[in-house]
């Protein structure tokens, strides 16, 4: 049974996604920025973003059942180099213990007020 999730983003509404599906034992996040979704506004500091990132994370995590401990597989996309560096910190803060997989691309993104998209993929825990 497909589930799907929206954080309340007017992203997914105008574009037409979800914020994560959950199918199967997965849980599968869309890119995700440092956008605060309840304000619709993004904070100029690359390493805020990361952390509004994660809480975005999170929080649909938890609607799907599972955490941030869950996490199996991450993408990063980040425009700047010189940006990514300080990320590691928040990386390591929220995906230290889970230590899932991970690649970072250097490429453009939707505006230049996105400075880190982070997409991860989750694995349900077994009930019981």
């Amino acid at each position: 049974m497909r589930t799907h999730i929206t954080s309340g983003s007017l992203f997914e509404e105008q574009i037409g996604y979800s914020r994560a599906v959950v199918d199967g034992d997965y849980v599968w996040m869309s890119g995700t920025t440092g956008y605060d979704y309840a304000t619709m506004t993004i904070a100029d500091d690359v390493v805020a973003q990361a952390e509004q990132c994660f809480r975005n994370i999170a929080a649909a995590l938890a609607q799907a059942g599972c955490s941030l401990d869950d996490v199996v597989r991450a993408f990063f996309i980040v425009p700047k180099r010189e940006d990514w560096e300080p990320c590691w910190p928040v990386i390591k803060k929220y995906l230290g213990k889970a230590r899932p997989t991970s690649t970072l691309i250097h490429a453009g993104l939707a505006t230049d007020a996105m400075r880190i998209e982070i997409e991860v993929t989750a694995k349900l825990p077994k009930a019981g």
